[in-house]
């Protein structure tokens, strides 16, 4: 894209939320690049944000305010750039808002550009399987050749500093939460072609209830046009048509029976049908689909197969922060499982994932932390059903525990809540259980 610097070059940009996972310093390198004076402003230390502030000291043009937030700086700012996870109706927004200050957020402003320079958008939004279904839908498109770009809620990649590669034609495949999603309705736009998986509890930490949560995903439909795709999973196809998208829902046909996937779960079939009609809207032939589908190993922490050890196979399900990933991992890998779980508290119901631990696993260990309430309740909830378990104090613990207690069948790491409180975050986590996996002998 040519003019790919054009909107951002000599504005004044406030960057509110800088972030660890990269996808901050990111944005905010490509804004310096463009010729912006950026202030970045983040309610985190210095000294908790070392490394993406370290990224950013090369910027003449960057000034960091951390530890707290300036008023000013939300004042006369051209644009103010919302990170993900900040309340819309933090004060800092307020705000802006009252200066008359435009608000965005930088996989919308992505996406926008994107798509007026000829690019097709593909977004897939769900409280599960979003992830798997939007890497299936990009792999599928790199097997044919044809030019395409993932984005959205990926790990370390600034979707915004994609902008530069995007021509015509190009496909984007962009993994979208509600947060995001919250900013594709600041500008009222939606995907050309859009998936919605299901619509489970989640994120009640943030959302006062379960309609918010589903009005911040319904901006992957709400300003659609007549000639757009929206796919939906059958449990909410009512609840979306009952939006009355100019695109109407349709429920993504079953893969065929004899379609052989590298990944487990009768989850991950209903992911390759939500990719399949996807990529049919794109183009793609089926047995082009068919070849993608089946050729597709997986995302990393998702029922990701790590090695076998002494007969033992290990499975990091790491992003499963919600009860209903973790139950899908168990019926997925079936019995004499030995189950790694435990984390911060989301406030969701536990009483089928301890039906589903009852069922098929035979060995329970719990991580513990004096911020892991989410373990003190299920840890509660274990014992009223008379499920035995042992506890851990960090995951080094954890997975020698699982080793010992197992003599055969499967170790799955697989949490079920966040991560926060042992861990800076979920990708942490991640890293820290495949590097004691890939160490044992």
């Amino acid at each position: 894209m040519k003019n790919a610097c054009a909107p951002f070059e000599g504005k004044k940009i406030t960057l509110l939320g800088l972030g660890l996972l990269g996808r901050g310093a990111g944005d905010a390198e490509f804004l310096a690049n463009c010729g912006a004076h950026l202030t970045v402003v983040d309610v985190k230390s210095r000294s908790e944000l070392a490394e993406p502030a370290a990224r950013l000291e090369r910027f003449s043009s960057v000034e960091l305010h951390l530890g707290e937030y300036k008023k000013e700086d939300f004042m006369s700012a051209d644009l103010v750039i919302k990170a993900a996870g900040v309340p819309l109706d933090s004060p800092e927004i307020k705000i802006a808002k009252e200066n008359n200050v435009p608000v965005a957020m930088s996989t919308a402003l992505f996406a926008k550009y994107a798509m007026e320079n000829g690019a097709t958008v593909v977004g897939v939004t769900g409280t599960r399987g979003k992830s798997t279904v939007t890497q299936m839908i990009f792999h599928a498109l790199q097997s044919t050749k044809r030019k395409s770009h993932l984005g959205g809620n990926v790990r370390g990649v600034s979707t915004l500093a994609m902008l530069p590669e995007i021509e015509a034609g190009d496909i984007c495949a962009l993994e979208l939460d509600s947060w995001q999603l919250q900013g594709f309705g600041d500008l009222q736009i939606s995907p050309h072609v859009s998936v919605f998986t299901n619509l489970m509890p989640d994120h009640q930490n943030y959302y006062a209830s379960m309609e918010e949560y589903f009005s911040d995903k319904a901006n992957i439909f709400r300003y659609q046009h007549g000639t757009d795709f929206l796919f939906a999973g059958k449990d909410i196809v009512e609840k979306v048509a009952a939006m009355q998208s100019p695109a109407a829902p349709q429920v993504p046909a079953p893969i065929p029976d004899d379609w052989k996937l590298k990944i487990l779960g009768e989850h991950n079939r209903e992911n390759a049908s939500f990719a399949s009609a996807a990529l049919r809207a794109l183009g793609l032939s089926d047995e082009e689909i068919k070849s993608g589908v089946e050729s597709f190993e997986g995302v990393e922490g998702r029922l990701q197969f790590v090695r076998e050890v002494r007969g033992i196979k290990i499975y990091n399900d790491n992003n499963a922060t919600t009860p209903e990933a973790t139950i899908a991992a168990l019926r997925a890998l079936g019995k004499n499982i030995t189950l790694i779980v435990g984390g911060s508290e989301k406030g969701l119901p536990l009483g089928q994932l301890v039906s589903s631990t009852k069922q098929h696993v035979s060995h329970v260990i719990l991580l513990t932390h004096e911020n892991y309430k989410g373990s003190v309740r299920l840890a509660n909830e274990l014992k009223s059903a008379g499920v035995a378990f042992e506890e851990a104090n960090d995951l080094n613990s954890a997975v020698a525990c699982a080793m010992k207690q197992t003599k055969s069948g499967t170790i799955l790491f697989s949490p079920a809540f966040a991560s926060f409180g042992m861990f800076k975050n979920e990708y942490e986590r991640n890293d820290q259980f495949l590097r004691l996996v890939r160490a044992l002998d």
